[in-house]
């Protein structure tokens, strides 16, 4: 997800999609730890994003 798509979200919707994120990444990190899956590469990709919202909601609570 694009950071200017975020920044047309409100508050609420980027805390869902914060919480959808970070579900995510728990549930890919245990699949990779007992070798269910093999793509680590979207554990990285999952961790920007989860940043990427985290920057957005942080630049709307604060200005």
């Amino acid at each position: 997800m694009k950071a200017s798509e975020l920044r047309g979200l409100e508050v609420g919707k980027l805390h869902a999609e914060l919480e959808n994120l970070l579900r995510a990444h728990f549930a890919l990190r245990m699949q990779v730890s007992t070798q269910q899956s093999n793509k680590t590469a979207d554990l990285g990709k999952i961790r920007r994003d989860i940043a990427r919202v985290k920057t957005v909601l942080h630049e709307k609570v604060q200005g």
